[in-house]
């Protein structure tokens, strides 16, 4: 493994942006108890989703029963889950005006189904305070059980999203604790079972991943019916976690994006600041009638 490179390139400097929107939002999560992983995973993009009323909301506490080496989210032994969260983070979707709203969670290997049923009744809550919400769920692999994906799929979302995060061989250093053909595998069941509901997936660069290795990232995503696809930037939060061996420049990103369009994508979102719910009403609505 290539040491970390010291020096962020110009395009990855972002300008903070926090208006009265930010403020709302922020005011939301203190007052409400609520997590997001724009918080929680350090996101390059939150002043600026946040000052677009957008934001992600991360459920079943803040933290995560594996170490992955890329996160920011802290590992331990999390609390179990509150019968509260959903309707108090619906109601906030609801009254901060949102229309797409994107849940994801940390990953709960002490729950028998994951957290799949809290999904489910997530959900629901958002169905029914706030109506005119697009739902996305952004879930973990669930330790493979498709029980507990069928839960999630018959709730239903708008958007089923899971992210391979990184290619294959880099997941013993990358991302202990998974395994790339089980997501892979996870994607596929829920187009399987549920055709019409769109699947996304999204990808960190710059761990180390060769451009042929990206390439068949792509395909079997496409084999596996996922529809939308996001490319970002790998940002090591600290000299203790995975090093950043290389800052992929705009242009190769955006060479990368054609690359995964021609394979049939209907939506493509790549750019060294790009994370997995960035544009993410926009990624929709872009894809929502180009559906594989």
């Amino acid at each position: 493994m290539k040491p970390t490179v010291e020096r962020k390139p110009d395009w990855l400097k972002v300008r903070f942006q926090a208006g009265p929107n930010f403020a709302r939002i922020d005011r939301y999560h203190r007052s409400g108890g609520l997590h997001s992983v724009c918080r929680s995973a350090a996101c390059p993009n939150q002043g600026e989703c946040w000052s677009r009323g957008v934001a992600t909301f991360m459920i079943l506490g803040d933290r995560c029963t594996r170490d992955c080496a890329f996160c920011n989210v802290a590992t331990g032994s999390p609390l179990p889950p509150d019968p509260q969260e959903a309707e108090r983070v619906a109601r906030a979707v609801a009254e901060l005006g949102l229309k797409h709203a994107v849940i994801t969670s940390v990953t709960r290997d002490d729950l028998a189904d994951g957290g799949a049923a809290v999904f489910a009744e997530m959900t629901a809550a958002l169905r029914h305070l706030a109506p005119d919400c697009r739902v996305e769920l952004l879930i973990p692999d669930l330790a493979g059980n498709h029980d507990a994906l069928a839960t999630i799929v018959a709730a239903p979302p708008d958007i089923l999203g899971h992210n391979l995060e990184t290619v294959p061989r880099l997941y013993p250093q990358a991302r202990q604790g998974g395994d790339y053909r089980r997501s892979l595998h996870l994607l596929a069941e829920a187009q399987r079972t549920a055709p019409q509901l769109p699947t996304k997936s999204g990808l960190m660069l710059g761990l180390g991943e060769s451009h042929d290795e990206l390439l068949a990232v792509f395909a079997d995503l496409r084999h596996a019916g996922c529809a939308m696809l996001t490319l970002g930037q790998y940002l090591a939060p600290s000299r203790q976690h995975h090093p950043v061996v290389r800052y992929l420049p705009p242009d190769e990103f955006a060479e990368l994006r054609r690359a995964a369009l021609a394979l049939g994508f209907t939506h493509v979102e790549a750019g060294p600041l790009v994370r997995s719910s960035y544009h993410a009403e926009r990624q929709f609505e872009e894809s929502d009638h180009a559906r594989p």
